[in-house]
């Protein structure tokens, strides 16, 4: 594993504390070479989405300029929660995946990008959104970068792009792998119970409706998709409750690993997922 920290020369892209789009694409050529590319690829599909550079863009990317304690507390936890992290990974699990981790300065494309540059394993871990998020305090740093590295080991060492046809398969499959990468998380940790960039509040609510929980995703499995569903990220809700398909991804791979060992677990196919999830639904 390869840590690249590009952080002494995030402004560089900046001229006179504003965003430059010319002096970034020089920092990235020089710091990050082949990410410029998809980048700009997301950038554009997003403001052919609607959205707007003036108002949607720029804003986040002159705050890593304007705000300079939340910047270096940014990278201080990045430091922090990198330091020796292939030698936690190997003592947890025997081998430890051969991935580069960027800390970097992106166009809003993400807090944590799991993606191939030449065809090696990359995972770009955005400041700006970082920052935008409010999640550069080391306890939400470790779940970013752990949480990305269960899928990148997923990646690596099982399968974890299979392509189901069918819609809702693909969420059955979502709810899977973010589990696994949640679990991996808990696992280099040594806490099954710890879910970092959470509150204790979300925790217990999580925990004490999980029932309802279960019931309400199957439930909506046969009408689930990407744009619709309700348990995958902070803007969408369920019951008030942004993230609670995390919770249940973890606590549904928990229940398969009372059988099955988690380097077992991260090759499973389809078939076999689907069953385990039809048994969780019986607890």
């Amino acid at each position: 594993m390869r840590i690249v920290d590009t952080s002494h020369q995030l402004l560089s892209a900046f001229a006179a504390g504003q965003f430059d789009l010319q002096k970034w694409e020089a920092y990235m050529d020089a710091f990050v070479p082949g990410a410029k590319r998809l980048c700009l690829e997301d950038m554009r599909e997003v403001l052919e989405a609607g959205f707007s550079w003036e108002k949607d863009f720029l804003p986040v990317l002159n705050a890593v300029a304007r705000d300079g304690d939340r910047r270096e507390e940014a990278i201080r936890s990045f430091r922090r929660v990198t330091n020796r992290l292939d030698e936690r990974i190997r003592e947890r699990f025997g081998r430890s995946p051969a991935a580069e981790l960027v800390l970097y300065l992106g166009l809003c494309s993400g807090a944590g990008w799991v993606t191939e540059i030449d065809r090696k394993p990359v995972v770009l871990f955005g400041i700006e959104k970082i920052m935008e998020l409010n999640w550069q305090g080391e306890n939400a740093m470790i779940g970013l970068v752990y949480h990305e590295l269960g899928h990148v080991y997923q990646d690596c060492f099982g399968v974890l792009r299979r392509e189901p046809v069918a819609m809702e398969d693909q969420m059955l499959w979502q709810l899977f792998t973010e589990g696994i990468a949640m679990v991996f998380e808990q696992e280099i940790v040594g806490d099954p119970g710890a879910f970092h960039q959470y509150d204790k509040a979300w925790q217990q609510w999580c925990g004490e409706n999980l029932g309802r929980l279960k019931r309400a995703f199957a439930g909506d499995l046969p009408t689930m998709t990407h744009e619709n569903q309700r348990y995958f990220g902070d803007w969408v809700r369920f019951e008030g409750r942004g993230d609670t398909g995390y919770y249940l991804g973890a606590r549904f791979v928990r229940f398969l690993m009372e059988h099955e060992d988690f380097d077992s677990l991260i090759g499973w196919d389809l078939p076999e997922v689907k069953a385990g999830f039809e048994r969780f639904l019986l607890i």
